[in-house]
């Protein structure tokens, strides 16, 4: 099982997460490695396989989840129930602590979007109103839907380039937060609707 992340359509890869585990030191366990059949094995992560393994083949168990996002936030302990984990297998019983991990990250994107920039009452209606208007087209005509999807990306292009250019003007850090985003990726969003190189 490989590692399971989630991401926001808005946030991207700025605030993707994940469940992390938690021995019962509290410590961080590393990867677990797993051997594969043509001699290569690879580093898995997912919470489901921190079981304790077996006395032949042991592995560290969680005592507990959490969820972690890559800008370094991290929820509350979700303890994993002992005497369920007993009798289920460990996949299971962890399952319910994992769940709310992902409801926790959910909470935490909430938050992160109400840190952001504000838009405008009305142009918040306006967008929602085109989404919607698509969506319901979708149903009609996919290609009218799919025109008016290409003509929203080439306003976009159109509206944001100047703009990108006047956010340059400003501190990365403050365009950043301001957009709920990493460096990097306003970076590369401010270089794609200004028209220049990322790495310049």
């Amino acid at each position: 099982m490989d590692d399971e992340t989630w991401t926001s359509d808005e946030f991207g890869s700025s605030h993707e997460g994940r469940v992390g585990v938690l021995l019962a030191d509290g410590k961080v366990p590393k990867p677990v490695y797993f051997d594969g059949s043509s001699g290569t094995g690879r580093d898995v992560r997912h919470w489901s396989v921190y079981d304790g393994g077996t006395p032949l083949s042991p592995r560290p168990r969680a005592a507990a989840l959490h969820a972690e996002c890559a800008c370094g936030w991290t929820g509350p302990h979700r303890t994993i129930d002992e005497t369920v984990a007993s009798d289920r297998p460990f996949r299971e019983a962890g399952a319910d602590a994992a769940d709310r991990c992902v409801d926790d990250w959910d909470r935490h994107i909430a938050h992160v979007g109400d840190t952001t920039v504000p838009l405008p009452t009305e142009l918040e209606i306006l967008l929602e109103n085109v989404t919607a208007a698509i969506e319901a087209l979708t149903q009609e005509s996919p290609i009218a839907a799919i025109k008016a999807a290409r003509r929203l990306e080439v306003i976009a292009q159109r509206t944001a380039h100047w703009p990108s250019h006047k956010a340059r003007e400003h501190e990365p850090e403050t365009v950043a937060a301001a957009l709920g985003l990493n460096i990097k990726q306003t970076r590369t969003l401010l270089a794609r609707f200004g028209g220049w190189s990322p790495y310049s």
